[in-house]
């Protein structure tokens, strides 16, 4: 059964980073694009940063300068380094995964930045 799990979360002040990994577990055959979503209280979950098998990325306006998403194929894994957060980025982050029998995610992790 293939599953995704996330690490890293944690508290940090505001300007703090963190980095954020999705390891898989289970067979995996091909891995098409990866990405991480957030959702905070309240709101719905959104989309913070794609990358493709080929490394094209894509960011939320919101994140854009700050998080760096990148994967490495060969462990199936994907990472997103988080930099200068602020408290509006506090949210339960989601790693997502494509694959050709469908879409995979994992269970979350929380982040919460605050002094």
């Amino acid at each position: 059964q293939v599953q995704f799990v996330e690490s890293g979360g944690g508290l940090v002040q505001p300007g703090g980073s963190l980095r954020l990994s999705c390891a898989a577990s289970g067979s995996i055959f091909r891995i098409n694009a990866m990405g991480w979503y957030r959702q905070a209280p309240g709101k719905q979950r959104e989309l913070v940063a794609l990358i493709s098998r080929g490394d094209s990325t894509n960011y939320a306006d919101s994140v854009k300068g700050r998080f760096t998403i990148s994967r490495d194929n060969a462990k199936n894994a994907v990472y997103l380094q988080m930099n200068s957060l602020k408290p509006e980025d506090t949210a339960v982050y989601y790693c997502n995964a494509a694959l050709g029998s469908g879409a995979y995610w994992g269970k979350g992790t929380l982040v919460t930045v605050s002094s």
